[in-house]
């Protein structure tokens, strides 16, 4: 049983790009129950985005931060977090020009590594969310996920993405218990097939309980673990608007919630 429930501020991304806007935003979704949120972009000013959540009493967990600015301005970074009172700085992929050969992948690392040591120093944790295509094989053997898993400084945490690591055709627990230790951020999320043709089925992200996704295992897996932090997160396709959408979700998970 998890207590605080959390959402990924993506999720309602369109929904904060001004103050007022963001305000009722915000109380909407306290309302939902959502006490804690995970930063992505830059929708608002920094202080005055953490001081409307806090206003509201959603508590900042972590972020999806600019990669740049993670390696190139260390000191405006760990200050802007501080501020938001999160040790949590992350990045929401890996560099698309990181991908591009086996070279680029590597130098990524050792930066992302280098600046994972840096930051530790003052307190913080770097973390990598993963998507499906970490799922890729890179060498012919091991996967992408693999190669982070063994070759980021163990001081990197993951935010592990239950929709993507199924969708990518991994084992959501197997990989939740193999991440103990690291994850204390959790994303949930759902998705469904829609069979089109027989040799084309897509994949629709859908509302937590709504879709493929074993919950009783994941959840109980999570706690199993020692999972910190639990995010809701649906990119597109909600129901009417992210906030029904996102008030399905809360309603679900109200059976694993103390």
């Amino acid at each position: 049983m998890f207590e605080k429930l959390g959402l990924q501020i993506y999720t309602v991304r369109d929904f904060i790009t001004d103050p007022e806007f963001a305000d009722v935003s915000f109380k909407r979704l306290h309302d939902l129950g959502y006490t804690e949120t995970q930063l992505a972009g830059n929708y608002l000013e920094p202080k005055l985005m953490g001081e409307l959540l806090q206003k509201h009493g959603i508590k900042v967990v972590g972020t999806h931060y600019s990669f740049d600015k993670i390696l190139n301005d260390p000191k405006e970074t760990i200050e802007t977090h501080r501020m938001w009172g999160t040790t949590n700085i992350g990045i929401g992929a890996i560099p698309h020009e990181a991908r591009q050969s086996l070279d680029a992948l590597r130098k990524f690392i050792k930066d992302y590594n280098d600046a994972a040591k840096l930051y530790a120093k003052e307190g913080f944790k770097l973390t990598y969310h993963n998507h499906n295509f970490e799922f890729e094989r890179v060498d012919g053997y091991k996967t992408l996920m693999d190669v982070f898993y063994e070759e980021f400084d163990p001081s990197i945490t993951f935010v592990l993405d239950t929709c993507w690591v199924a969708a990518g055709g991994g084992d959501v627990c197997a990989w939740m218990r193999k991440l103990a230790g690291r994850l204390d951020i959790l994303h949930l999320k759902d998705y469904y097939i829609r069979v089109e043709s027989s040799v084309r089925p897509e994949i629709k992200l859908c509302e937590v309980g709504y879709g493929n996704l074993d919950w009783d295992s994941i959840m109980a897996c999570a706690e199993e673990i020692g999972v910190k932090h639990y995010c809701v997160e649906q990119d597109t396709n909600w129901t009417g608007t992210p906030f029904e959408s996102l008030r399905m979700s809360a309603e679900f998970l109200k059976k694993y919630q103390k």
